[in-house]
């Protein structure tokens, strides 16, 4: 489906209404939880959990929870796509951030103590 079709079918009133019926249940289920502070925990978080699986349900049938799970399984497949960097590199380039991470650090640290020197020259105040 092209992007144009998504976009025409996603501003649908009942997609709407079912985005705002999800956020409803959503809010019904967290409400829920509070509601029975007097229940035991367990019916409390059932009352939570149902909320959201019931919004969820909603959500994933509305044009815009289907192109949501599109988009999801979209990605996964890019994902397959990448080529993950090997042992080498990924050392390497974790050692790279962390010396850029202890210059950037030190030379924060000097500017610190700069700006607190120069502070206490001409205010006369601070450490």
């Amino acid at each position: 489906m092209n992007e144009v079709n998504q976009q025409a079918s996603a501003g649908s009133g009942g997609d709407t209404a079912k985005v705002v019926v999800a956020i409803v249940l959503v809010f019904a289920g967290i409400a829920g939880y509070y509601v029975l502070s007097a229940q035991p925990d367990w019916q409390r978080w059932l009352a939570m959990v149902a909320g959201l699986v019931l919004a969820a349900g909603v959500f994933l049938s509305s044009q815009t929870g289907r192109n949501f799970g599109q988009f999801f399984l979209d990605s996964r497949v890019e994902l397959r796509k990448v080529v993950w960097p090997g042992r080498e590199q990924a050392i390497k380039t974790t050692a790279v951030v962390f010396g850029f991470m202890a210059v950037a650090g030190a030379f924060f640290w000097v500017l610190d103590l700069f700006l607190a020197w120069a502070t206490k020259l001409l205010t006369g105040q601070g450490g």
